[in-house]
């Protein structure tokens, strides 16, 4: 019996011994890999330093080098050049490289740019099976886009600009379920794009600049995730490409588009960026673009649009560079174009607007050209233009004399209705540098309110005033049993209205001295806060002091929502049922998309809006609605001017200010992972570092037992977490910004919403590693 517990333990300590051995020979293969890579490359400068003592997983990352290690595996290899590198010797050989690459079985991030690679792509690519972002910009492969990269199932990043591929892009490329990122710029690819492009479901960035490329680009408003759309100096057109709502850049640069711009256009509430200068674009150019609620870039520059403008047609206050050269428009230029309020690029030469600098064209060379635009092929237009004017005189019919009195006629029914619009278009005046002298004629314009126009109705009555005898019916005199709490300054009560709705009636005391006047400004700023993640107001009604007429209480009307605060739903002991894990990921969405609407959706935005969970309330159907917003007509300071000593300037204080509520988005964040009540400062750092130590798979696990029950994402949940601890960054600079945190939300939502579909939980991009790492 003994000899056999000898021998048993002679056996497990051979084992171990081999383990480590055997481990240390995998180290020193990788080892010896990276220095074949270096030798292969011809050993450049930034790999001087390494050799056979080199402890590569702890060499310090740097702009050239970077190597990162995961479990004893290189899982990350960066490698950057100089720009405009030789190409290697005429000894490099890609497939010897490849094949030292595949050596690194763990690699999921290769980037290997400026290196002077040359060779075309071989189909040894998809031994790289693990990869989740590769980029071999910069350097000299030619030929074509091997179709092996399609078998790089986890692929979320595919950058090969700035090289000499040529051909045209692969049709399996659209199997690429992960793919976030495209870009194949300045290459001489050709042909058109495979229809399976709208099959990249998670596809954020697509980048095809400075190719051949020619056709019309395939429908791309399937791609909910699509940010970026770059297609400069390529042959693409006539028609303009179909792309979802939230696309946030879009630059058609120098192809071959001859359509109108459409409508659509006009609805997308994130375009930051819209550049279609250098093409053929034909019909009226929509005012409305100057207006759209995130635009910052506006180039139409070297098109054929027509229309109309007016110096009151609005312009959103963050527009930097516009240029509307090279058209046929004409009327005035916006008199916001010309403010002197910021550093604004403005180019608006060869149209035929009323400026009176001699940089316009007369009013009948633009009629003239918008009406032959459409008539002859451009390249006609002025060769026959003689011939046609001749053949108009010579051909004096009847018929011809009856086409040139309907054509006229038309023409000034067009005219006089475009004028007839214009003069029933609200005025604006509102100095542009001055955000603190809104009125109410401000709200009326349409670049304020975008984003409530692309929500559409709501299901809500237009907003109006209430008599007090109609809130009184209400709220049967403003009876006990319809009170619903106290509020600063006020009470809160629930009403019942003839149609039977119920409402919510806001009830503030004010204090004297304090006339109508100084509310209307804010009270028309509530009457446009309508979105599907704010209670929104119905009306108001005021009641004044009868010996000054000075305001004594403002009642303001809020739509009803019936089912609590989110608390009661996550960390309230009595709820009957708590939100799963899905719902939470909505909830928290919606509350983000709340807060982003209140920072850019109108302008001045509201800032420091001290949420708390508790000022989150949930209607029929679960949705999450911010009930408690910074609104001046709320606080002691009405009629006063806002000000707030920063440390920088306006734009500076909005950013700022904007931090302050990504912290407390992320204490709620907080409690709808935990689900545990929050209630002082040391709770919430208490809280979250034991949520870090939690998610390491040490410590006592914090995440809501509700949660791990369900039916959840590991990778849902680890964003979410990041996110959160991302939030509550002692430094504000650190912390996330509104944009970033949607984008990371939605992506836990469509992970959750995969892992539901595929019982799986997929790699997130967050961490290509496989490690979550939470400073």
């Amino acid at each position: 019996m003994g000899k056999e517990m000898g021998v048993e333990k002679l056996l497990v300590l051979f084992l171990v011994l081999i383990s480590i051995r055997y481990s240390e020979q995998l180290q020193s293969s990788q080892v010896q890999t990276l220095l074949r890579i270096q030798h292969l490359l011809n050993y450049p400068t930034a790999l001087s330093s390494w050799s056979n003592e080199t402890d590569f997983c702890k060499i310090e990352p740097s702009s050239t080098v970077t190597v990162v290690c995961y479990d004893e595996n290189i899982t990350q290899l960066h490698i950057i050049g100089r720009k405009g590198t030789s190409p290697l010797p005429r000894k490099f050989s890609i497939r010897s490289f490849l094949n030292a690459l595949a050596k690194l079985p763990s690699l999921k991030v290769l980037r290997l740019v400026s290196l002077g690679l040359w060779g075309p792509l071989p189909d040894k690519l998809s031994r790289l099976s693990a990869l989740e972002i590769l980029d071999l910009s910069s350097n000299y492969f030619h030929s074509g886009i091997p179709e092996a990269v399609s078998s790089l199932t986890d692929l979320q990043t595919l950058v090969l600009d700035g090289n000499r591929l040529t051909g045209g892009i692969p049709d399996g490329l659209g199997s690429l379920s992960v793919l976030a990122v495209l870009s194949l710029k300045s290459n001489s690819l050709d042909g058109s794009l495979p229809d399976t492009l709208r099959d990249l479901n998670n596809l954020r960035v697509l980048s095809l600049s400075k190719n051949n490329f020619s056709g019309d680009v395939p429908d791309l408003s399937s791609l909910q995730n699509l940010q970026v759309l770059e297609l400069e100096d390529n042959s693409f057109g006539p028609k303009f490409p179909q792309t979802g709502s939230k696309i946030e850049s879009i630059a058609l640069r120098n192809n071959k588009f001859t359509a109108n711009i459409p409508e659509k256009v006009q609805s997308y509430y994130q375009l930051e960026h819209f550049d279609i200068s250098s093409n053929n674009f034909m019909g009226p150019f929509p005012p409305s673009l100057l207006s759209l609620s995130s635009i910052t870039y506006l180039n139409v520059a070297g098109n054929k649009l027509t229309g109309m403008l007016f110096e009151d047609n609005p312009c959103n206050t963050a527009l930097d560079f516009v240029d509307l050269s090279g058209n046929l428009l004409t009327g005035s230029l916006p008199s916001c174009l010309l403010s002197s309020s910021r550093n604004r690029i403005v180019h608006f030469s060869n149209n035929c607007l009323a400026t009176g600098d001699g940089t316009q064209h007369p009013f009948s060379f633009c009629r003239n050209e918008a009406l032959a635009v459409g008539v002859l092929p451009q390249h006609q237009r002025q060769k026959h233009a003689s011939k046609v004017i001749l053949a108009l005189i010579i051909c004096g019919s009847i018929t011809g004399g009856v086409i040139l009195v309907c054509l006229t006629i038309l023409i000034v029914k067009s005219f006089l209705a475009k004028k007839a619009s214009a003069q029933n278009t609200p005025t604006r005046f509102i100095s542009e540098d001055a955000p603190s002298s809104y009125t109410s004629k401000l709200f009326t314009d349409p670049r304020y309110i975008t984003q409530a126009m692309k929500l559409g109705a709501l299901s809500l009555p237009s907003y109006r005033i209430f008599s007090l005898e109609e809130l009184e019916a209400a709220t049967n005199n403003f009876d006990t049993t319809t009170f619903m709490g106290e509020i600063p300054n006020g009470q809160m009560y629930r009403g019942q209205m003839r149609d039977g709705s119920y409402v919510t009636i806001r009830c503030q005391i004010m204090k004297r001295s304090n006339t109508r006047q100084n509310f209307m400004h804010h009270i028309e700023l509530i009457s446009k806060l309508r979105h599907q993640h704010l209670v929104s107001a119905l009306g108001h009604c005021f009641q004044f002091y009868s010996d000054d007429s000075s305001v004594s209480r403002i009642f303001l009307v809020f739509e009803y929502v019936p089912n609590g605060t989110l608390r009661r739903w996550i960390s309230d002991k009595h709820a009957r049922r708590k939100l799963t894990w899905t719902q939470r990921i909505a909830a928290a969405t919606g509350v983000a998309k709340g807060l982003q609407f209140l920072h850019n959706g109108i302008i001045p935005g509201l800032f420091s809006n001290n949420l708390k969970i508790t000022d989150i309330l949930l209607d029929q159907n679960l949705v999450a609605k911010i009930s408690s917003y910074n609104l001046p007509v709320l606080s002691e300071n009405i009629g006063k001017e806002y000000c707030q000593t920063f440390p920088v300037g306006y734009n500076q204080r909005e950013k700022y200010e904007e931090k302050l509520d990504v912290y407390d988005f992320g204490v709620i964040l907080l409690e709808i992972i935990t689900g545990r009540p929050i209630k002082t400062k040391n709770g919430i750092l208490l809280l979250r570092n034991q949520l870090q130590v939690s998610m390491t798979g040490n410590g006592v696990n914090v995440v809501d037992v509700a949660i791990r029950r369900s039916s959840c994402s590991s990778e849902s949940l680890r964003t979410m977490v990041e996110m959160c601890c991302r939030c509550l960054y002692e430094d504000p600079v650190d912390r996330p910004s509104m944009e970033d945190l949607l984008w990371n939300l939605q992506f836990a939502a469509q992970v959750q919403d995969d892992y539901h579909s595929s019982d799986a939980s997929p790699i997130s991009p967050i961490q290509p590693s496989g490690q979550l790492v939470i400073q």
